[in-house]
This record gives structure tokens, sequence and C-alpha cells, in this order.
């Protein structure tokens, strides 16, 4: 009997936004199963996913730390010197060292602890290297030679000059030097007892020889195919090597001779260790506080 009435403005846009609402969630359930759905116009992204959260976050470099137990990784190698029971000739070597560290040193001892600089040691031991003496092998072939040259009467031949080489030994050194035959005298500074050679610079002094105190008695060995030499001389020189000995005796004049007076009022050693230096410096820091205690 009474027909419907005209629907509201509100009535007719309803049906139109629920349709547009609807169109999202449609085309969602639409896709596939492994692709994520994708996010709706003016919303918010889907978080990813948690496996593959994890395998961003990982490092390329994983820390793998070692197990030094018993029964875990092998230790690494240490410097197990101050466990080693060395032999008792290093050991008196090393005592001796700290007992010239931490005692008075006579002059007498000290000098030699004053040897020749690098540089001029090292043009002295290319002189001596030109003259050193024959070996047993060369000897022997010089006598054997020898022995064939003498004539049928039985008298050897003409033997030619004396060869030019350095002397060793602490006697024939000592002859020389007291004859006054020796263009120059070489001490080591490492020699044992040192009362072998402990008046050698001054016998040289009075004599008017010039020596000097070089670094090492088996250097000085080698020169005369010995293991050690406690001193060597060079009583004369070619004449192509005249000027060499020269420079290098008023180098060594210079450093040993010309300051034997000097060096011969110098004590040695009073260096103490780390250990009594800071026990010493606590000392003196306790008594200045006492002192500014009863001052104050």
């Amino acid at each position: 009997f009474f027909s419907p009435s005209p629907p509201t403005p509100v009535q007719a846009m309803a049906p139109k936004t629920e349709k547009k609402a609807a169109a999202p969630a449609a085309k969602a359930a639409a896709a596939p199963a492994g692709k994520a759905a994708a996010p709706a116009k003016g919303g918010k992204a889907a978080a990813p996913a948690k496996g593959k959260a994890a395998a961003a976050n990982k490092k390329l470099f994983e820390k793998t730390p070692r197990n030094f137990g018993i029964g875990g990784n092998i230790q690494p190698r240490r410097d197990l010197g101050r466990f080693v029971r060395w032999p008792k000739y290093v050991r008196l070597q090393r005592q001796k060292q700290v007992l010239m560290k931490r005692l008075k040193v006579p002059p007498a001892v000290n000098q030699f602890a004053h040897t020749l600089d690098k540089n001029t040691a090292t043009e002295l031991f290319k002189l001596l290297a030109k003259y050193r003496p024959e070996t047993k092998v060369e000897k022997r072939a010089r006598l054997v030679a020898a022995a064939k040259a003498k004539t049928a009467d039985g008298k050897a031949g003409d033997k030619g000059p004396k060869p030019v080489v350095i002397k060793y030994g602490i006697n024939h050194i000592t002859a020389l030097v007291e004859n006054k035959k020796a263009a120059l005298v070489v001490i080591a500074h490492d020699v044992e007892p040192i009362e072998i050679v402990v008046w050698l610079p001054a016998l040289c002094r009075k004599m008017g020889v010039p020596y000097c105190i070089v670094k090492g008695k088996s250097r000085l060995g080698q020169l005369v195919h010995k293991k050690t030499a406690t001193a060597l001389v060079l009583s004369s020189v070619r004449k192509e090597d005249q000027a060499a000995l020269t420079k290098l005796t008023e180098s060594v004049k210079t450093n040993f001779n010309d300051r034997f007076e000097e060096l011969r009022r110098q004590f040695g050693g009073g260096i103490m260790g780390e250990k009594t230096k800071v026990k010493i410096a606590r000392q003196e820091r306790q008594k200045a506080k006492e002192l500014a205690t009863k001052l104050g």
C-alpha cells in the first residue's frame, strides 16, 4: 500500500565504501601461498621473517676461542729461559757481569771497559788481516820445500827476507814492548783472568808504545789461527800500508795514550738494579715526608 521511501545520501554511499575496503583483503587471499601479501596502500610493510633477520646479522668471521686446559688446544710457545738450568760457565759469566756493574771497580780494571770505536776497529782489523801468520799446513809445505831445495853438500839454500807478520803470546809481546820494537799493541777487553794484561797499558805508556783495547779475544784469536788471543803486536808493515798504520797510530794515541792519566782516576761500577732504584726512591720520599711533617 505504501511505496518505499527513496534512500538517503548516507545510505546510498555505504555499499561503495564497503566494496573499497573489501578489495585489498580479496587480493591478499587470492595471492599464492609462497609469497607474502603486499602492504595496503598507505599501510606499513610486513615484518621480515626471523630466519632472514638472523642470517643478515650473522658476521663473516666468527669468534672461535681456544681452550688451553687439559686435553684442549696445544699451548703456545713461550720463552722458558728463566726456568733453564744453564751450565756453570754461563752462570759465572752472567754473575760476573752483574757484579762488575754493582760493585765499585778500580781504575786499573775499569780501563778495559773503554774500547776502540767501531769505525777505527774495522780499519784496524782490515790492516791486521793482511799480516796473518802462516797456518800449520802452510808451514809444513814451506819446510818440505826447503828440505827438497837443499844442496848436495847438505847446506840450506837462501831463505829470503824475514816475513812481516803480527806477533802474539804475552811473553813475546812483553819483550817487544820493552825493547821498543812494537809499532802498535792491541789488547783484548775480556781476558780472563784480567791479571794477565792489566799491567800492559801502563808498560806501553811508559815505553811510549801506542796501544789500544778492542772488543773480543776471539776476534784476535782468529787472526793468529787460535781460539783466543790476549794481545797482538804489529812490529812493522810494508810500504803500501805505512800511511794506514800512521793514521791508526795517531787515532790510538789520542784515545788511549794521551788519556792515560784521565782513565787512571776513573772508577767504574755503582750501577744499581731496577728494584734497588725503586726501593731507594721510596725511602727518599718517606724521609722527605717525615721532614715535612716535623717542619709543618
